[in-house]
């Protein structure tokens, strides 16, 4: 299949590999074109525009970190909407319900929304989530490149937003179970108690889900750098939750807290830590 992938960081260069290893004719565009290079020492062709790589292809994944830049390569000049003939265009980023519902409009069937959930670790391993909405035909169209990258395709109806939705309310959860264990090991710890053993037993008894396997380590050690997925990022995410739940009018106190812990963490940390560094956040704020 003749595939081409938008967008080469951490996240979407490892998509690209597992594509290519899958054996598909893979072209590439990257707003810095070095990160195409081992890319196409492999076999990838570099595109100059995503138009001229949405040309060459029969899909065209985008994985990107927010709207704007979405909107950039979809509706700007030389963008996606410029190619001929148009594409199957799949959005694997994290963006807003609106825009999602934009992208919807102006593709028709020829969009699907399929946001993932998996750190980069997971893109490696092609053992993402894949979350999928749009027309069946066209979700089956891309079938072939999900599995290559992915474990697992959930598809949650034909209405493209709806998989952003459930991509928005997963981070919110995990942040949530983040800001939970965080809370937890700041009262462990002010009252003298080892976070690694409150760790052990949470996760030995009641609470022994990836989400806080995965990020225990990192609010015991204290180690936030490298990120795995920045703090800013995160931030960009919870916003889009605020959005959503505004427009909803569901109100969403936690949402609040944690909005205001990742702001912490990233005023006083930088840009760089990955958004577990709310524990932190937390810690800072309990004297620890």
């Amino acid at each position: 299949m003749r595939v081409a992938i938008l967008g080469l960081g951490n996240m979407g260069g490892a998509i690209a590999r597992n594509i290519l290893k899958a054996g598909h004719d893979l072209t590439v565009w990257n707003r810095s074109p070095d990160k195409a290079a081992a890319l196409v020492e492999g076999g990838a062709t570099l595109a100059t525009t995503p138009a001229e790589a949405a040309a060459q292809a029969e899909i065209v994944f985008t994985m990107l970190a927010d709207d704007r830049a979405v909107e950039a390569v979809t509706f700007g000049e030389d963008g996606l909407l410029a190619a001929d003939p148009l594409c199957l265009h799949v959005g694997l980023s994290t963006v807003s319900l609106a825009l999602a519902r934009r992208l919807a409009e102006a593709q028709g069937d020829r969009y699907v929304s399929a946001p993932v959930f998996g750190r980069p670790p997971a893109a490696e391993a092609a053992q993402l989530s894949i979350v999928a909405a749009g027309a069946p035909a066209s979700i089956a169209h891309a079938q072939p490149v999900f599995d290559a990258i992915g474990q697992k395709t959930f598809v949650v109806g034909e209405d493209a937003p709806a998989a952003n939705l459930v991509k928005l309310c997963g981070n919110f959860m995990i942040m949530s179970a983040i800001e939970a264990m965080g809370e937890a090991m700041a009262l462990a710890a002010k009252n003298g108690l080892d976070k690694q053993a409150l760790f052990d037993v949470l996760t030995g008894t009641l609470f022994g889900a990836p989400v806080y396997r995965n990020y225990g380590p990192a609010l015991i050690e204290g180690t936030y750098r490298p990120a795995g997925f920045p703090a800013p990022l995160g931030l960009k995410d919870m916003n889009l939750v605020a959005e959503a739940a505004t427009g909803a009018r569901v109100p969403m106190p936690l949402l609040g807290v944690i909005r205001d812990h990742l702001l912490q963490a990233i005023a006083r940390d930088g840009d760089d830590v990955d958004w577990s560094a709310i524990g932190k956040a937390i810690g800072d704020n309990a004297g620890l």
